[in-house]
């Protein structure tokens, strides 16, 4: 269903932001909701679902190891 999401950042980029992870978290509610903008009797359950998705992507790439040479490379340059 959502093969069409598309990768904001690859993961060993600088670290993504608060904004990236709330871009993220809209365009997955919208794809899985159906809805590109909720109707007002909506707009609450869409928006706590936008935040509950953009704090599980916040701990998500918290919590990732990204190993191998390349990530250093990055880690050393950044």
């Amino acid at each position: 269903m959502c093969r069409n999401i598309k990768t904001l950042r690859p993961p060993v980029t600088p670290r993504a932001d608060e904004d990236d992870f709330r871009a993220a978290a809209l365009q997955y509610v919208r794809k899985v909701s159906g809805f590109r903008a909720p109707a007002a009797h909506n707009r609450e359950a869409f928006d706590r679902a936008v935040d509950a998705v953009a704090e599980a992507t916040a701990r998500l790439l918290a919590e990732l190891e990204v190993r191998g040479s390349h990530a250093r490379a990055v880690e050393a340059v950044g």
